[in-house]
C-alpha cells in the first residue's frame, strides 16, 4: 500500500515538475536575450522621451529625429516597432535594465554612472550648452562679455548650474534670472527671437533645432566642454550592440538617413513665399471661389477659412512643408487620405481647399461637446495647427488645476502653450506628449487677427 501511494506522490510531482519547465520556457520565449529574442518576437521595445529632438506627434503624425533613426533600423531588421515612453532619462535606464525593453532611442548623456549600467552604442553625439542670442553687430563672441548681461534659465535646470559655475569661472557680474521651471527652454528661446528677453541658454542640438523656426538667433558660443550622448542597450546584449554598431556605420552616409537630419536641422519651419493674396477690395486672393463654394460643409464664414490658407501657405498651392505638409490648406497626406483624397489633390488649389474645409468639419464633430460656437471654432483653429490629441490633454489639464476646460482664452490656451515644457506633457492626464505650445497658440491668434482684418478688406 506505501508503495503505491509513494508511486503516485512521485507521478504527481513528476507532472508539476513538467508543468512548471513548460510554463518556464513559454514565458522566456517572450525574454529570449539579445537579437536572436527581437527576431523571434518580430518586433523591437524602443524606450524615449517626448520631445522635440526625439518623439512627438505633429498633425496627428507621429515624428522626430530618433524615432525615424530608429524605425530605418527596425525595417532593416525586418521587425515592428514598439515605443515605450519613460518619465526620464533615470526611468529609460531602469526600464532597459528591468528587460521591459531593448533599446534607448534617445541621447542618453555618457557619464561613468550610466557606463557601468549599460552599453552605449556608436550612435553617439558630441554637444556643448551655448547661450541664444540675436544676430547683431554687438553679438558677444567670449564668456568673459556675459558679464553685466542678463541670461534668463530655467531654475532647477542643468543650465542653471552652469552659468552658475561659469559666472564663479569669470569672477562674477553675470545677472542670471531664474524663472520658474514652468517655463520651458523651447519657450525662452522663442522669447529670445521675440525680443523680449536678451539671451538663453541650451544644448547646441536644441539651439540647432530652433534655428530652423527663427533664423534670426545665434548659438556660435560655446559655454561649457563638449558632451557625449549616445543610444545604449542592455549590457548582456552584445549582439544587438554589434549590429546597431554595423548599421550606424553602414548607413552614416546614406543618403536616406541623410534627409532625416536635413529635415530636422537644416529645413527651415518657416516658408519664404510671397503668395497671391490679392490687394484689390472685392477679392482676397485667387482661390475665393473654392472658399466660399465649400465654406458650406463646416458653416463657416469663407472668410476665415481664405485666413486659415493664408496662414498655411500664403495661398501657394506649390508649398510643401518640412513635414511634408501641401498644398494651400497645407494637409499632411495621411490626414487627406483619411478624408478622401489623395496626396496628388493637395496640389490642386480646389482640392486642396476642399479637403481642408472636411478636415475642419471633421474636427468640428470631434470638439461638438463645446458649447459656444466661438469657442469651439478656437479649439478646431488649434487643432488644425497640432492635431486634436494636444488640446485633448490641454483640456484635461485646463480641468485639472482648475480652469475651464470649453473655454480657450486664459483657460486651455495656457495649457496649450505649457505642452512644451516637461512638467506638463508628462502629466497623468496628458496622453499625447511634446507639442511647441506657443506656435499652437500664437497660430489662433493669426487667424482669428487675419480674419478680423478680411472682414473688413471684404464684404461677405
Amino acid at each position: 500500500m506505501k508503495k503505491c501511494i509513494y508511486l503516485l506522490l512521485f507521478i504527481f510531482l513528476s507532472i508539476i515538475c513538467v508543468s512548471c519547465i513548460s510554463g518556464e520556457n513559454q514565458g522566456n520565449q517572450e525574454n529570449i536575450p539579445d537579437l536572436e529574442g527581437i527576431l523571434q518576437r518580430g518586433k523591437i521595445r524602443v524606450i524615449t522621451l517626448y520631445g522635440p529632438l526625439s518623439y512627438f506627434n505633429y498633425k496627428d503624425n507621429v515624428m522626430g529625429y530618433e524615432y525615424e533613426f530608429a524605425q530605418q533600423l527596425s525595417q532593416e531588421l525586418g521587425v515592428e516597432m514598439e515605443m515605450i515612453v519613460a518619465k526620464n532619462i533615470a526611468n529609460m535606464i531602469e526600464l532597459l535594465e528591468n528587460g521591459e525593453g531593448d533599446l534607448i532611442a534617445y541621447r542618453v548623456p555618457r557619464t561613468l554612472e550610466y557606463q557601468q549600467r549599460v552599453s552605449f552604442t556608436d550612435r553617439e553625439y558630441v554637444t556643448s550648452q551655448v547661450v541664444i542670442q540675436l544676430q547683431s553687430d554687438s553679438i558677444l563672441t567670449d564668456v568673459l562679455q556675459l558679464a553685466g548681461k542678463e541670461v534668463y534659465v530655467p531654475e532647477s535646470s542643468i543650465y542653471h548650474d552652469r552659468i552658475v559655475d561659469l559666472n564663479n569661472e569669470i569672477g562674477g557680474g553675470i545677472h542670471i534670472v531664474a524663472v520658474n521651471d514652468s517655463v520651458s527652454v523651447d519657450a525662452l528661446i522663442v522669447q529670445t527671437a521675440q525680443q523680449l528677453i536678451p539671451m538663453t541658454i541650451a544644448d547646441a542640438d536644441i539651439a540647432r533645432l530652433n534655428k530652423t523656426y527663427f533664423s534670426s538667433i545665434d548659438y556660435s558660443l560655446s559655454i561649457s566642454f563638449p558632451q557625449r550622448y549616445a543610444w545604449a542597450v542592455r549590457n548582456d546584449n552584445p549582439e544587438l550592440l554589434a549590429y546597431i554598431n554595423k548599421w550606424n556605420a553602414k548607413n552614416a552616409k546614406n543618403m536616406k538617413l541623410s534627409s532625416i537630419y536635413n529635415k530636422y536641422f537644416q529645413r527651415t519651419k518657416y516658408f519664404e513665399s510671397e503668395g497671391f493674396e490679392q490687394k484689390k477690395l472685392h477679392q482676397l486672393s485667387a482661390f475665393d471661389d473654392y472658399f466660399k463654394k465649400y465654406a458650406s460643409i463646416v458653416s463657416w464664414d469663407w472668410r476665415l477659412i481664405a485666413a486659415i490658407a493664408y496662414k498655411e501657405s500664403k495661398f501657394d498651392p506649390t508649398i510643401v512643408s518640412w513635414a511634408g505638409a501641401a498644398g494651400i490648406m497645407q494637409l499632411m497626406p495621411s490626414t487627406a487620405r483619411t478624408m478622401g483624397f489623395s496626396e496628388h489633390d493637395l496640389h490642386s488649389p480646389e482640392q486642396s481647399i476642399k479637403a481642408g474645409v472636411k478636415y475642419l468639419q471633421h474636427l468640428q464633430e470631434i470638439f461638438q461637446q463645446i458649447p459656444v460656437k466661438e469657442e469651439r471654432i478656437k479649439f478646431v483653429l488649434a487643432a488644425y495647427n497640432s492635431g486634436p490629441g494636444h488640446l485633448f490633454d490641454a483640456r484635461a489639464l485646463a480641468l485639472k488645476y482648475g480652469k475651464d476646460p470649453n473655454i480657450w482664452h486664459d483657460n486651455v490656451e495656457i495649457y496649450v502653450r505649457l505642452k512644451s515644457n516637461p512638467e506638463y506633457y508628462t502629466d497623468e492626464v496628458c496622453k499625447h506628449g511634446y507639442l511647441r505650445g506657443d506656435e499652437t497658440a500664437n497660430y489662433v491668434e493669426f487667424v482669428e487677427n487675419k480674419f478680423e482684418e478680411y472682414k473688413t478688406r471684404i464684404g461677405k
